[in-house]
């Protein structure tokens, strides 16, 4: 059998690196011709030694250009900037593993779609802003979009209980994030590192905040409307708190089809490397005994307005959801920063949506500058204070 060829763009944050563990857990399988990173050159240099790749890329190019001097021309091709990383993308290989966070994933993923290569997309954002640019994108070019996010893998799974025609909706399983049980006064008062404390997953600091305001959710409600072609009326998001069931599909005829496992994203992972087989992996199952019980809540969205904000994009279309996604990329650093308060991140995200003049979508330059518009936006209203003002007077 001969070894698949993987590219992991964003191979520095978490999903790139549990992709990279599931590779050098099974050489016999795959071959990494291809790494990208942000700025982190001296992580990449340490997986340039393990996995020996053709062709690497770092946005920064400062970080590229320290990387090119140690190197020292003995290591791969290196590129720079972010026309580096969408070059990358689309150099030789059989399965791209899109985790880049946030918009900057949005080229070089359609750049990875355009050379013909299938693409595990762990980027959210590409479907959230330009989903139905990249899904004809997808079926014209002939290639494969796999999920890599828990729940969207975990539908996948599941689809293949029934044909599609025989759903009759999909339901997303949240954890509630940290602040599930937190009374809404008190949420203007959270800091960032209480927001950074998932309780069940380890994540990066953006996409932990997300879960923590369920924006999370609510991006992945649209990416499931584009994956699996269902409207958003026909997508529901229930609050699990034990993260044992990943997602479920329920069919016309009453069944429900759960995908189960302990919170690892090595799982999804590797499904998406290995598809259409599964790979061993030393993963252990669920102890349903010492479990006991599982449980199952409605959101509150009215304590998390980002949940609604998202149906809401997602039932608008057009360029709606680059906004939602841009104009909450922007509040969340600066929540992170200590410059906005955390219920000033969905008063952001609602301002940017409200003032934008939503237009059907027709290209990834269109996207792009919707992208661009919401980003000056939300960065004006928050060095204003109306976010925190509006904040405070919601509380």
């Amino acid at each position: 059998m001969s070894r698949k060829r993987i590219t992991v763009l964003g191979s520095t944050g978490s999903i790139g690196r549990g992709a990279l563990d599931v590779a050098a857990r099974h050489p016999d399988r795959f071959e990494v011709v291809g790494l990208t990173a942000g700025a982190n050159d001296a992580v990449l240099e340490a997986q340039i030694e393990a996995f020996r790749p053709k062709v690497v890329a770092l946005c920064d190019p400062d970080a590229a250009k320290r990387l090119a001097d140690r190197l020292n021309g003995s290591g791969p091709k290196i590129l720079s900037g972010p026309e580096g990383v969408a070059e990358a993308a689309a150099a030789p290989a059989d399965l791209v593993i899109a985790s880049i966070v946030g918009a900057a994933g949005l080229v070089s993923v359609f750049a990875a779609v355009e050379a013909g290569h299938d693409v595990a997309l762990a980027n959210k954002e590409a479907l959230v802003s330009a989903g139905s640019l990249l899904m004809d994108a997808a079926a014209r070019k002939g290639v494969t979009v796999l999920p890599v996010d828990s729940e969207h893998s975990a539908i996948f799974q599941c689809l293949s209980a029934g044909r599609p025609e025989e759903v009759d909706h999909l339901v997303l399983t949240a954890s509630g994030g940290p602040f599930r049980t937190t009374p809404g006064a008190d949420l203007a008062a959270v800091t960032p590192a209480q927001a950074a404390r998932h309780p069940n997953w380890t994540m990066g600091a953006k996409i932990t905040v997300d879960s923590a305001t369920l924006m999370n959710k609510g991006l992945e409600v649209i990416e499931a409307h584009w994956l699996f072609g269902l409207p958003p009326e026909r997508i529901r998001v229930v609050v699990h708190p034990e993260s044992i069931v990943h997602s479920m599909v329920v069919f016309c005829d009453g069944a429900v089809m759960a995908q189960m496992g302990l919170p690892d994203m090595r799982a999804p992972i590797a499904f998406a490397m290995s598809h259409p087989e599964r790979l061993e992996l030393d993963l252990a199952s669920p102890d349903f005994v010492a479990l006991g019980s599982l449980n199952f809540e409605a959101p509150d969205t009215e304590r998390f307005p980002c949940l609604g904000l998202a149906y809401r994009a997602a039932r608008a279309g057009g360029t709606l959801p680059a906004v939602l996604n841009a104009a909450n990329e922007v509040a969340v650093a600066a929540f992170l920063e200590g410059r906005l308060p955390f219920t000033g991140i969905p008063a952001v995200v609602a301002a940017a949506m409200d003032a934008h003049v939503c237009e059907p979508l027709k290209s990834l330059e269109q996207v792009l500058a919707a992208d661009a518009w919401a980003r000056r936006h939300a960065s004006v209203r928050i060095r204003t204070g109306a976010a925190a003002a509006a904040a405070a007077g919601s509380a």
